[in-house]
């Protein structure tokens, strides 16, 4: 189930979201500052690509300062959009009934989108 979630949600946009995501890693990573931003940026565009049985652990509440700092600035430089733009996905597939598993991985994707730093990915 999970295998044939994972092909509909890359055939009808998911695709489109991880192919987003890797563009804006690179671009990120073109300069030096940018490069832990852009990893985490892979670490959403992997998630968009293949949602569906990918869970996120966080690496314990206390991550460390440096994570609480990099969440809050990511904040400020797009995270906080690319949540919202999430969670607004998330409700229109809430809508439908067929569409719920969808938006439950759109939510995923927005608390990813949230806190992207001191997470890891199974």
């Amino acid at each position: 189930m999970k295998v044939l979630g994972n092909i509909i949600w890359v055939v009808f946009g998911g695709l489109m979201i991880a192919i987003e995501y890797f563009m804006s890693s690179i671009a990120m990573m073109a300069t030096i500052i940018g490069i832990p931003f852009g990893i985490q940026t892979m670490k959403l565009a992997l998630v968009a690509l293949w949602p569906f049985g990918t869970s996120i652990q966080s690496d314990g509440w206390p991550s460390g300062c440096l994570a609480g700092i990099m969440n809050v600035i990511w904040w400020i430089v797009g995270g906080f959009v690319i949540a919202l733009t999430h969670i607004v996905w998330g409700v229109i597939f809430y809508i439908t009934i067929i569409g719920i598993p969808f938006g439950n991985q759109h939510f995923k994707l927005a608390y990813l989108a949230l806190f992207p730093f001191g997470k890891t990915l199974s």
